[in-house]
């Protein structure tokens, strides 16, 4: 047969295209999407898992379960209601001028008379503590009532230590240290690995700072 007009016999047909390698791009992108899937997925994951422990452990070091799950209960009115731990932490405590809060945690600081719940407040000037409640002592044999507060200002902060219990990993710590050698022993974080690095990057920014 003839072939039509404007047509060249000895012509080779188009090339088609490879599916084996178009075929290997697809399951390429999908293993790179499922992978970054599956990073995100068990990133959350164990933030979920990390959060779950140290609530638990976070009401445990209390010396009644209930009476800690219902102290955050009424923590977290108190911060709705006076507008953010922002304004608590400018009533509480005495600031300087353009003296900002940075991160805030809730813990429990190690005392002699046992663990006492509270808020431990990262500022740009200083790092404080105050209890949920006011705690009770006696004066001339007479009971006063106060919140326990700490207060060091950032450059008198000589040290931050993490610190795990050999007993019980679970138990984390946070041990700081001012340059008098005060120590101070906090617990029972909602949120420990993030106080752990704000708390060590204050204290080395500071130092900068001072150098």
């Amino acid at each position: 047969m003839s072939s039509p007009q404007g047509s060249n016999s000895n012509a080779s047909p188009p090339p088609v295209p490879s599916s084996s390698f178009s075929f290997k791009d697809k399951m390429e992108n999908v293993r790179n999407v499922l992978g970054r899937w599956g990073k995100k997925v068990g990133e959350a994951t164990k933030k979920a898992e990390d959060l779950a422990g140290n609530t638990w452990q976070h009401l445990k070091t209390s010396r009644s379960f209930a009476d800690a799950a219902m102290g955050r209960i009424a923590h977290g009115t108190k911060v709705l209601a006076e507008g953010g731990y922002e304004n608590i932490f400018q009533q509480t405590f005495e600031t300087v001028p353009e003296e900002q809060l940075q991160d805030s945690y809730a813990c429990y600081l190690s005392t002699s008379a046992g663990p006492v719940i509270g808020v431990l407040y990262l500022s740009s000037a200083k790092l404080a503590f105050c209890s949920d409640n006011p705690l009770s002592y006696t004066v001339n044999g007479q009971t006063e009532w106060s919140y326990y507060k700490v207060v060091i200002p950032l450059h008198q902060l000589k040290a931050v230590n993490p610190s795990t219990s050999r007993n019980n990993p679970a138990e984390r710590y946070i041990q700081v240290i001012s340059i008098d050698n005060h120590e101070f022993w906090f617990m029972g974080f909602l949120s420990y690995d993030d106080a752990v690095k704000c708390l060590q990057e204050a204290m080395q920014a500071n130092n900068l700072q001072s150098a």
